[in-house]
Parts: C-alpha cells; structure tokens; sequence
C-alpha cells in the first residue's frame, strides 16, 4: 500500500456520493484534478433525485462504478480501481444512520490491498474524545470507533477528518433547534453563549476533504477543520446577526439541567439531537483541546478560501 506517486492523478473512489456531503465531496475531488469514481448501488432502486445526481456527475467528468453492500466481489473489484476510497455514508439519527454498513467497505479494501489511503465517514466530533457521550447520540461516536478500531487492525493508511460544526444546520439558524433558518424575534442561549464553537461551510469541509487525500504529511493522522475566524462562540454568531440585520433579538439563556430535563421523553432522533448540542455548545467538545498547526485544515491548505461567518449568514437577509 504505498505513497501515491506525485505528478499522477489520484484516483478516488466516492461512496455515499449522492448524501449530503458526499455530493459536495464528488464536486470537490473533481475541482480539484482527482480521477473520480462514483459508487452506484443497485439499491437506488426509484430514487429519482439520487439518480439524477449521480448522473449529473457522469456529466463533470466521473466515473460510475456499480457495486453493492450485499455483494463483497463487487466492492472488491470497484476499490481495486483506486488509490483513495473517502466514505460520507449517514451517522445522523434524524436522516439514515450507517456507520457500521463500512466494515464491509474495510473488509472489501483489506482484500483488495491496493488502497492508498482511506477516510471514513467522520467529519464531526471527534470520536475518541467523545467516550462520556449521552445516550442515544454517543452511538455515532461508538460506531465510528468501531470502523477506526477495524481501519487500524487491517493496516489500511487512513486519514480523519473532524472537528467542525456543519453551517447550514448550526449557522443559519444561529444554533436553534428544529429550525433551518434565523430567527425573527428571540434566540435561545445555550448557557452563558460563551463556549467557542467551531463552524464551516459543507463546500469547505468538502474541500478540505480532497485536498488531505493525496497529502503524504496526513498519512494515519486525524485532520480538524478549525478555521480561525470561524471559531465563536453563540453570542459571537448572534452578534454578527445582529449587526448585518441591524436588529437585536430578545435572548433566553437556558440552563444545562434546563436543557437536558425531560430528556428521555422525546424521541431517540430529538434525543440525539440534544446530547450531540450539549456536547458542543455547553462543554465545548469542539474547542476544548489543543490542535497543531501541521494537523489543522486552514493551516494546511491555506489556499482554500474558507467562507466566514459573516459571509455564510449574508445568504439570509
């Protein structure tokens, strides 16, 4: 399993590529000059919208490479066509959870032994920091342990990518829950809104992503996308908000026990949902640990142009 050679193209194998980051991956490896295969399972079935993604990427330049879970020989022989595989498969409560469908992908690139390197489906908190967790949201972390734990014992050269808060769900909506958007009059504060929080547009995260593929100084390392500008707290995020809207909202400040009480009444998605929050904006999972400048995104690629918050929350006026 060596280096990939400079000067050659790398070739990269997408699984999950119609999900939401996955989508932007496929863009992003395209952009920036990797061979790029798409994997197309059968089990798409009448999914009319992922079918026409994946097509529409055939149209920038990819490759589809048919292949399914259910069929070993057929995940073999697609990872025996590339140096990269990067997997974006689902590990949220309220959309589809599948991180352990990747044991098969680790068994697939264990048997195929060409894999240069593989990135599994990370690309939020980071999971060995995350062993105290509240159920049912430290499943995510367990499970992606679980495929880390299977990476390493195959001797597959893996790169993680972690550490940043997905903008267009923790953002837009200045941080409140079961909302998309900003809101209009009064924001809820989790605490004294004073914990850093680190945010980032998906299409960052997603070229952050391409660029660490091929990069021989993230071989079996973790990769945090901390963007300096973008680390703030809530009441930072509201502020801006507040200044480009030239309107200040009525602010609650709740309470942890607050936040967390009657927990166990709600249904696991809202559950999860609530722990993975309290993890980020009461505790500070995101920020609450030194990050090497050789292991931070922005450090490492200075030329991607990471979208600031300002910037991202201009979109809503």
């Amino acid at each position: 399993m060596g280096e990939i050679k400079s000067g050659e193209k790398t070739r990269v194998l997408v699984v999950g590529a119609t999900g939401y980051l996955g989508k932007r991956i496929v863009r992003a490896c395209l952009a920036e000059g990797h061979e790029t295969y798409v994997l197309q399972r059968p089990e798409i079935g009448l999914d009319i919208e992922k079918v026409q993604l994946l097509f529409s990427f055939k149209k920038l330049g990819a490759r589809l490479v048919e292949a399914s879970f259910s069929d070993h020989q057929s995940l073999v022989s697609a990872v025996k066509l590339v140096d990269v595989v990067v997997s974006a498969m689902s590990g949220v409560h309220f959309r589809s959870h599948n991180i352990l469908v990747q044991l098969k992908l680790v068994e697939a690139i264990k048997e195929a032994g060409n894999v240069k390197r593989f990135l599994p489906s990370e690309f939020g908190m980071d999971p060995p920091r995350m062993g105290h967790a509240l159920p049912p949201g430290r499943e995510t972390f367990d499970q992606k342990m679980e495929v880390r734990h299977a990476i390493e014992a195959a001797g597959i050269p893996y790169t993680y990518v972690v550490g940043a808060c997905f903008a267009a769900y923790f953002a837009g909506n200045l941080s409140q829950m079961e909302t998309l958007l900003p809101p209009k009059k009064k924001a809820n504060i989790y605490g004294d809104g004073n914990v850093k929080v680190v945010f980032a547009d998906e299409d960052d995260i997603a070229r952050y992503t391409a660029k660490t593929m091929d990069d021989s100084r993230t071989v079996n390392k973790t990769v945090y996308i901390r963007p300096q500008d973008n680390v703030l707290t809530q009441n930072e995020l509201i502020k801006i908000w507040e200044t480009l809207t030239k309107n200040e909202l009525e602010k609650t400040n709740i309470a942890a026990r607050d936040f967390l009480a009657n927990i166990e009444h709600l249904e696991i998605p809202h559950q999860a949902g609530i722990g993975h929050f309290y993890h980020i904006f009461y505790e500070g999972c995101l920020t609450d640990h030194e990050v090497g400048e050789d292991e931070e995104a922005s450090s490492l690629y200075p030329d991607v142009k990471y979208k600031r918050m300002d910037d991202y929350l201009r979109m809503f006026l």
